[in-house]
């Protein structure tokens, strides 16, 4: 168990150093298979709307691994040719176990001109230590032919390989300005806090929105989650008061019994009357209908609910 920090030692992070809300965008695909691209941008665009400050592409509600580099780089053309501000608002997900695939993915957002990096850890080897790590991680920022806004991913129940927080310091100092931010999707407030604690000149972003409120009262920085894709003004509060949103940490109960991006994505169909959102990439299947019908009703349960 991580050692715990007094909440009342940690700094406060200013306004104007948050990243605020950002939306781990999820993936249309057409019938064909073929990502929808006219649905992508549009979605990005109302998510921007709704009060979002950034969109992540290619992360892990947006199925960031079952998308070859073929569909990213028409992703990331279709938002640039629609004239959405890349370099101000569009980051993208990096998942690779080999160093040499990670930089090509982290070079092509950076060549289309994209604001930053979403890191995830090299996850086909289990048990490596923080010198693995480190080196894991250098030799994809040195192959990085302009790096910027670079924020390493902690998502141990996908990858299995957690980001401690030594490592993160040892990441920060060899990359100034370049290591900029920490997602921590761990949902163990324990780690969050220390993270909070350790790393108040980093964005602390946090994955869970149960946490979310708790941890930008605490100094936190924003957050990159699944939720924004559908609710965005709901839990905009949260980022900007640090204020706890009734209703939504329930939903998310309900939504950790099923496979959570299907999930996610059901959700979105549902707010948005659009069935097309339910579509997603194999090895994933869509939300079944029992699940449907029970994540559409808490939905409509929230006392803020968007319609």
């Amino acid at each position: 168990m991580l050692e715990s920090k007094s909440p009342t030692r940690l700094p406060v992070r200013p306004a104007d150093r948050r990243f605020g809300l950002g939306v781990a965008l999820v993936t249309p695909f057409a019938r064909d298979g073929s990502v929808d691209l006219a649905r992508l941008v549009a979605h990005a665009r109302n998510c921007l709307d709704e009060g979002c400050s950034t969109v992540t592409l290619f992360g892990t509600t947006g199925e960031g691994a079952s998308l070859g580099s073929g569909q990213r780089a028409a992703m990331l053309e279709a938002m640039d040719d629609a004239g959405l501000d890349l370099r101000a608002t569009v980051l993208a997900g990096v998942a690779a176990s080999a160093a040499e695939d990670a930089s090509a993915q982290a070079n092509q957002l950076y060549d289309a001109g994209g604001r930053g990096i979403l890191l995830a850890p090299p996850f086909y080897f289990k048990g490596v230590g923080d010198e693995g790590l480190y080196r894991w991680f250098s030799t994809v920022l040195e192959r990085c032919r302009d790096p910027r806004e670079v924020i390493v991913y902690h998502l141990p129940s996908i990858t299995a390989v957690p980001l401690s927080s030594p490592l993160i310091g040892r990441l920060k100092r060899a990359f100034p300005g370049v290591v900029t931010g920490v997602k921590d999707s761990s949902g163990e407030w324990a780690n969050t806090e220390r993270l909070l604690a350790d790393h108040a000149d980093l964005h602390i972003l946090v994955g869970d929105e149960r946490q979310l409120a708790r941890a930008m009262r605490q100094g936190g920085s924003g957050a990159i989650n699944g939720f924004s894709n559908f609710c965005a003004r709901t839990i905009l509060p949260m980022v900007e008061r640090g204020e706890d949103v009734a209703g939504i940490a329930e939903l998310v109960d309900l939504l950790l019994r099923y496979p959570v991006t299907p999930g996610v994505k059901a959700l979105v169909a549902h707010r948005f009357r659009d069935d097309a959102y339910l579509a997603v990439a194999p090895p994933l299947v869509p939300a079944d209908p029992a699940a449907r019908a029970a994540l559409a009703a808490a939905f409509d349960a929230l006392p803020t609910r968007q319609r």
